[in-house]
């Protein structure tokens, strides 16, 4: 399989199990959409952080004999798959245990996209992108857009803040522009994780 780039992806990282610093990188970017999945899924946090771990650990031995074919989909479509069928054997069995998924991790063609793994993905996103946002814009702008994405009016929020409408146009639009452009490089960098 050749890869993109001369630097290494974080897949290509994780197929070597001695990167331990890539398998932290992956799951601080990829646990928390699964483990919000699985909670709207109804799992407990506690139930749903041990799926989170059983997924990753068979990813570990998946990944080493892993190979993308992008005709068959993306990669957040393989993790959800995955994720579906860990949920699955997990409410299927009084006690799952650490069971091998290796077996469950081939897409299917056929296979329907999961509506509630698409909004979390979505929603994973945005909160990666907001985390960048909310560090390099002045709080004050950020906590206004805030509101503004609440529901509040700019009447409001220009009353509160003392910023006018005006400004708080410019802010709103400037803010979603920069969510836009790192929502954007985020999932090509998604895609480049794969190939």
């Amino acid at each position: 399989m050749a890869w993109k780039s001369t630097r290494p992806s974080l897949l290509e990282r994780v197929r070597d199990p001695a990167d331990g610093a890539a398998w932290r990188a992956f799951d601080a970017r990829y646990g928390e959409p699964i483990v919000r999945y699985l909670q709207a899924r109804g799992l407990q946090r506690a139930d749903a952080e041990d799926l989170r771990q059983q997924v990753l650990v068979s990813l570990l031995s998946a990944l080493r004999r892993f190979e993308y074919r992008p005709e068959r989909g993306k990669f957040r479509g393989y993790l959800g798959r995955i994720t579906r069928n860990a949920l699955s054997r997990h409410l299927g069995r009084p006690n799952p245990g650490a069971r091998d998924l290796e077996d469950v991790v081939e897409p299917k063609d056929d296979e329907p996209d999961d509506p509630e793994w698409e909004r979390e993905w979505t929603a994973h996103h945005l909160r990666r992108a907001m985390r960048v946002v909310r560090s390099s814009f002045d709080a004050r702008n950020v906590a206004a857009f805030d509101r503004l994405l609440a529901g509040a009016s700019l009447e409001e929020v220009a009353a509160d803040s003392g910023l006018t409408k005006e400004t708080l146009q410019k802010v709103k639009q400037r803010i979603r522009d920069r969510l836009r452009e790192l929502i954007e490089r985020q999932v090509a960098e998604e895609d480049g994780l794969v190939g």
